[in-house]
């Protein structure tokens, strides 16, 4: 049976002692864990955070980015290094939320782009940082899942093709794969063809409609993700990521210019859609 999540970016980003009533409420409501974004500075929270998440008996896992100045594919050794300082603060931050998986498109700089197509050089260097950053992660029982984006948010890895060359080139045991049907939506041919591709280092899915909003009311081929998802027997977590504006820093930040659907009711409508799908398509049976 596939655990359930929910992503509280849909309210904030900072973790901090106000998210207990939304992790208390979801879990009320029926899921399985929560899903935080590992960024913002005050250290001591994310013990506290996650100790109450234990307490109440959700799971937890994580997300993050990586920023210009800490690029693991810059041209810059500096830059790279700081980079691999950056990931190792992520990874420490998701040992203290109590989670074993830290995702999201850590494998380059978010929204910074070249003006061209991705270098074999960027690859490499990506590969050397993040096979690092994996050392650093099996201390810690965390594993890294790297994430492809659209084509309008990195250029490094937009399709599970390109994500498999660079976890590939990476070699690590702890450096593994997500996948985000929202940008599956923009950049694949077929669910079923991309999830095959990258199931043998699949550790993490993302469901997250079109437009970022309820899962079920947009134009995901949502048959399509959840059939492609039992045919390679997918077990692991299954998170909803939706976003809205009220943690304006963060909006601005990924383009959310304007609201999509009620936070509450995405969760709501978005777990028993996720259940029913699952029942359908015999997802974790």
């Amino acid at each position: 049976m596939n655990k359930i999540g929910f992503n509280v970016l849909a309210w904030s980003a900072v973790i901090s002692d106000d998210l207990f009533p939304i992790i208390e409420r979801l879990k009320t409501i029926g899921y399985d864990g929560v899903e935080y974004f590992v960024g913002s500075p005050d250290e001591p929270a994310y013990k506290r955070v996650g100790q109450h998440t234990k307490d109440i008996g959700l799971g937890v896992t994580c997300v993050s980015v990586v920023g210009k100045d800490e690029n693991p594919i810059s041209d810059s050794a500096a830059v790279r290094a700081k980079a691999l300082d950056r990931l190792k603060w992520e990874i420490d931050r998701t040992h203290d939320l109590g989670s074993k998986i830290l995702c999201g498109p850590i494998h380059s700089a978010h929204a910074v782009f070249a003006s061209r197509a991705p270098l074999d050089d960027e690859y490499a260097w990506g590969a050397e940082v993040l096979h690092a950053a994996g050392e650093y992660a099996a201390q810690a029982d965390v594993v890294l899942g790297l994430e492809a984006l659209n084509r309008f948010e990195t250029y490094l890895c937009n399709t599970m093709e390109q994500l498999l060359r660079l976890i590939r080139a990476t070699d690590h045991p702890n450096v593994r794969a997500m996948f985000d049907t929202h940008h599956a939506n923009v950049e694949e041919k077929s669910y079923a063809k991309a999830l095959q591709t990258i199931a043998p280092v699949l550790v993490h899915v993302h469901i997250s409609e079109n437009d970022r909003g309820t899962p079920g009311d947009g134009m995901v081929l949502w048959d399509d993700a959840f059939s492609a998802l039992a045919q390679i027997d997918y077990r692991g977590w299954l998170t909803i990521e939706a976003f809205s504006r009220n943690d304006p820093d963060f909006a601005n930040a990924i383009g959310v210019w304007r609201e999509y659907s009620p936070p509450w009711d995405i969760a709501e409508n978005g777990l028993t859609f996720i259940q029913k799908m699952c029942q359908k398509h015999g997802v974790g049976a």
